[in-house]
């Protein structure tokens, strides 16, 4: 029960630090910004550790994070297998197509009230299908490889982005688009130098939510047939061996993959808009 206790005497020390920087007076500095998370973080790591290995829990329940570390790096080869399949064939192919579809569909539907009354209610239905319905039937028309996990995150992340971007096109006021037909503005016009950059902050909103969407259906089609390589062959295999640690493993890539995605679009969204008073601080 050592190790319980001194788990115990880690999370409130490192609750205590935590909030001593959360509360003091420098909260708002680029370092401790950074180091409260990385505390927070390292600390649930070492109570992970010290509760399993002191409750003695079985592997098969929950394995310690030095079990998953030993696993992740003697089995880089193959976790760089599964990223490649998942991540850059089936989640990043199907983001691209899924996002650039749905941006032009926005440009129609804007211009558009009969696509606009139609469609939009027609993709709330349709974004509210189950994936574990929806990919089954995809990975059946579109073969095992890749292209049926393309095909499901392209359904999953078309709707979020579409209706983000519809919003943010008729978000302008109605003042500010007479002021530009008052200037002789032609549509393209008015829509590149007044609408599309106000609709930014609504795209980027869009793409930051389909980032997760878009792994995370990735992964559940592999669920339903993919060859053998894959996030989700190696999870529904590993669980049938009982090798949790592989399995926690493959979670750390997907959750390392999810971050670094959503942080580059984050970052891409600061540059574009940089104007915006969200992005100003």
């Amino acid at each position: 029960m050592m190790l319980v206790a001194l788990a115990f005497v880690l999370w409130l020390l490192g609750w205590w630090i935590n909030t001593r920087l959360a509360e003091g007076p420098v909260a708002q500095t680029r370092v401790v910004r950074l180091a409260v998370p990385l505390i927070f973080g390292a600390t649930i790591l070492l109570v992970w550790e010290l509760l399993v290995r002191g409750l003695q829990v079985p592997l098969v329940i929950l394995p310690a994070p030095s079990l998953i570390a030993a696993r992740f790096m003697a089995s880089l080869p193959i976790l760089w297998q599964d990223f490649v399949q998942t991540f850059v064939k089936g989640a990043l192919s199907g983001y691209l197509i899924g996002c650039s579809a749905a941006f032009l569909m926005a440009v129609a539907v804007d211009r558009s009230d009969f696509l606009r009354r139609g469609l939009l209610p027609v993709g709330n239905f349709v974004a509210a299908l189950p994936i574990v319905g929806t990919a089954p039937i995809l990975v059946m028309w579109f073969g095992f490889d890749w292209q049926s996990k393309a095909a499901v995150v392209v359904v999953m992340v078309f709707f979020p982005v579409l209706v983000n971007t519809v919003a943010g096109l008729r978000e302008t006021s109605a003042m500010q688009r007479d002021l530009m037909e008052t200037y002789a503005a032609s549509y393209w016009q008015g829509f590149f130098k007044l609408r599309l950059p106000a609709a930014m902050p609504f795209i980027f909103n869009g793409l930051k939510i389909a980032t997760t969407l878009a792994l995370i259906g990735a992964i559940v089609a592999e669920f339903f047939g993919s060859p053998t390589v894959g996030m989700g062959f190696r999870i529904s295999t590993s669980v049938g061996q009982l090798a949790l640690d592989m399995v926690w493993a493959e979670i750390v890539v997907a959750a390392l993959a999810g971050s670094l995605f959503y942080g580059l679009v984050a970052l891409i969204e600061k540059a574009v808009t940089f104007w915006h008073p969200s992005q100003r601080g």
